[in-house]
């Protein structure tokens, strides 16, 4: 019965005494050879995994950029992840296709990119910040007072070097 080392191809006949490396080998080599950290190391190895399994544990070879596509689009529409996720995976997809595979792929077009979120900054009025000052009591209140900008009149410095502070 043979091993499972014995069954693989050798890598283009060119260590005939030498199995193949593994898929998940070869990233790792790669990684570890670019310098990248363990993290990304986790993170890239996951989203290649993640994106084998969807497309059926296919070889990387066997696919093209349509199923990129997909998968990303996947991502995006039906599991909803964020834009910050969305380009993660991406990211160790095209890794391994420039680096670990040495197959750049062409243009990824249409992909459904998953959206951010519209982040609006929180403008207070200054009627709407004296009111919750008010409510500060103690080295909280004072401290909030140096803080906050809308709550300190003037700043100056004496002769003798210490600053005066003018607070409502």
């Amino acid at each position: 019965m043979l091993t499972t080392t014995q069954q693989r191809r050798p890598p283009l006949g060119l260590f005939p005494d030498k199995p193949a490396p593994r898929l998940y080998d070869r990233i790792v080599e790669v990684l570890r050879v670019r310098h990248y950290s363990r993290r990304t190391e986790d993170a890239y190895v996951h989203w290649i995994r993640r994106y084998i399994q969807f497309h059926q544990h296919r070889h990387p070879r066997q696919l093209a950029e349509a199923d990129v596509n997909i998968f990303l689009t996947h991502l995006a529409v039906k599991e909803r992840v964020a834009a910050s996720t969305q380009n993660q995976a991406l990211s160790a997809i095209l890794f391994l296709y420039e680096h670990v595979l040495q197959q750049p792929l062409d243009r990824i077009e249409g992909v459904v990119r998953a959206r951010r979120p519209k982040r609006l900054p929180v403008v207070r009025t200054v009627d709407e910040v004296s009111r919750g000052m008010a409510h500060l009591t103690g080295d909280k209140c004072m401290s909030a007072r140096l803080k906050h900008p809308i709550t300190r009149k003037t700043a100056r410095h004496e002769s003798n070097g210490r600053l005066l502070l003018h607070l409502p």
